[in-house]
């Protein structure tokens, strides 16, 4: 594990995460936890930004692809993390892991309500899309 990870948090991502509903703060915030971790666990990330894009809580490195997640009272069942639907991630991800995760389209990651979140995978998906720009000429991402 990294020690000399720098994080800049935009308060005003604390306050999107405070409005989440009780039953999906402790969901988005595993997700949160999630990110971090993986940036601590990887060598060549030294700086993460957390900041709001388009109002989602989202995660931003120098060589990386800005990684976001939410929950929108439309779909209350459900919550996500959203990569570039123009990079390949979430079309490597499928390849990779195929039915561990449900997707929608070619920009995220989606997640019920109720489902187990299977870690380690998601974790392998967040270090691609926080080191994208270094790993996007591999064919599965590193992964």
């Amino acid at each position: 594990m990294i020690e000399n990870l720098e994080v800049t948090t935009n308060p005003k991502v604390e306050e999107v995460f405070a409005n989440y509903p009780d039953s999906v703060r402790s969901k988005m915030q595993n997700l949160r936890k999630l990110v971090i971790e993986t940036a601590q666990e990887t060598p060549e990330i030294d700086k993460l930004e957390e900041t709001l894009k388009w109002g989602e809580p989202s995660f931003i490195t120098k060589k990386g692809s800005t990684l976001r997640m939410d929950w929108k009272e439309k779909t209350p069942h459900q919550y996500a993390m959203y990569f570039k639907c123009t990079s390949r991630l979430v079309d490597t991800f499928r390849l990779v892991f195929d039915q561990k995760f449900q997707y929608e389209g070619s920009r995220a990651i989606v997640f019920g309500i109720k489902d187990e979140i299977p870690e380690e995978e998601l974790k392998a998906c967040i270090k691609a899309a926080l080191t994208y720009h270094s790993v996007k000429k591999h064919i599965t991402l590193g992964i």
